[in-house]
């Protein structure tokens, strides 16, 4: 039993963080992750256990960096506003407690949702300190881009950080370019685990309280 006990993990200051799961980056969009909706049943699963969730967001305006007709390196994406810009339609919405949002200036580009803000212009590490939260659990779109920019910038900013490896899919622009992600993921001392794991560890675990 005690042996049980310790695998049992307390989510009271845990956060999961949901980022950029959007319908551009999704199968039909212009710039899709191959099989990147499959990310949502996961998703769905873990939001219950955490009493903030918390949705990142491209929020891009139209003349953005990032862009091929700026001298950047993608198709136009998650344009301010847009269809594409909007949360993939199956994701629950109902545990996020916060939307950030990121990239919004056209002459900066953001990939770690540690680089957005709410619509009230708080940062993501001031929202989540705010909270009392001291862990987060990473998932989203893309593994090797977004994903990597913000488990490493929740290590640099002090957190414990837990990369869900089934609920991140990735670009590969290179072979294995999301492999790579995960093992500088994990050499930078993130905790890289599938979403089993953590269901199996919250198991008879107190149900969190929502903190808004």
């Amino acid at each position: 039993m005690a042996e049980q006990a310790t695998r049992l993990r307390d989510f009271h200051d845990a956060a999961l963080i949901v980022v950029d799961v959007q319908n551009d980056f999704c199968p039909g969009g212009s710039l899709a992750v191959p099989e990147g909706d499959q990310v949502v049943p996961v998703i769905n699963k873990l939001a219950p256990l955490f009493p903030v969730v918390v949705a990142t967001q491209d929020w891009h305006p139209p003349n953005h960096c990032s862009f091929r007709a700026q001298g950047g390196p993608w198709p136009p994406h998650c344009v301010q506003g847009s269809p594409g810009a909007e949360l993939h339609p199956q994701l629950d919405r109902s545990h996020i407690v916060a939307y950030v949002k990121k990239g919004t200036r056209p002459e900066k580009d953001a990939y770690s949702g540690f680089e957005g803000t709410d619509d009230s212009g708080n940062p993501l590490a001031e929202l989540l300190r705010q909270r009392g939260i001291k862990k987060v659990y990473v998932t989203g779109l893309a593994t090797d881009y977004c994903v990597r920019a913000t488990v490493l910038d929740a290590l640099k900013e002090g957190f414990e950080v837990h990369a869900v490896a089934d609920g991140m899919r990735a670009v590969n622009v290179k072979p294995g370019d999301g492999e790579r992600a995960l093992e500088e993921m994990r050499a930078a001392g993130a905790v890289v685990e599938n979403s089993d794991a953590i269901l199996a560890a919250a198991h008879a675990a107190p149900a969190p309280t929502a903190r808004v």
